[in-house]
């Protein structure tokens, strides 16, 4: 018997994939994290050059290591040694042939949100990487992309700061401050309300709470 909870995300996420379809997304909704990560494998076939972001859902998922365990062509910025071979993978990161990541939030109908401190990410997101694959709790789900900035701001960021031990006011408090900050991880906003090419990218939904 499904609870209430199960029932509700199941019903939304179902809706949400119309909704991307109807935005050029490849979208499709898994109601376990184990059956996401065999759908982000069915979508990137073995011998592909891979890389991701910072994102905790995929590492969660255990996906990450799992790619290193396969036939993958992993470029993993975690691995760098230090802060330049950080930069350069993250580079690198732009030219592989699938970039998985998270996204910070997503509206009821299929925008995708999300804020960058350096911007390797939201880059990939928009251009470079052949495919990108994109997996999202619902949790992640708001109503609106103004909704979906509020999450991100006061909720994600936040937490994400205190995770990478960053000097931000809102690392102090918890509390967004609007911070110039020289460590502020709220830089690049980037909002992508429809997918061009068609399909490049593919959005798994997970009917459980993964992320921040």
């Amino acid at each position: 018997m499904s609870t209430p909870l199960e029932m509700r995300n199941d019903l939304l996420g179902k809706k949400l994939v119309g909704e991307l379809e109807k935005r050029n997304f490849e979208a499709y909704y898994c109601k376990t994290s184990a059956e996401a990560m065999e759908k982000a494998f069915a979508l990137i076939p073995e011998g592909s050059s891979v890389s991701w972001g910072g994102s905790v859902t995929i590492r969660e998922m255990g996906l990450t290591d799992a790619f290193h365990a396969k036939n993958y062509k992993v470029v993993d910025r975690d691995l760098a040694k230090d802060a330049d071979e950080k930069f350069e993978l993250q580079r690198q990161a732009l030219m592989v042939d699938c970039y998985v990541t998270s996204t910070n939030a997503i509206t009821e109908d299929g925008v995708l949100v999300n804020i960058d401190g350096v911007g390797n990410r939201v880059a990939a997101m928009s251009f470079g990487p052949k495919n990108v694959v994109v997996i999202v709790g619902m949790n992640k789900v708001e109503k609106t992309a103004e909704d979906a900035l509020t999450r991100v701001r006061t909720y994600a960021a936040p937490v994400n700061s205190m995770r990478f031990m960053g000097k931000t006011p809102c690392a102090v408090d918890g509390v967004c401050h609007n911070c110039k900050s020289p460590e502020s991880i709220c830089n690049q906003m980037l909002i992508t309300r429809n997918c061009r090419p068609a399909k490049r990218i593919k959005v798994i939904l997970v009917g459980e709470e993964l992320g921040f």
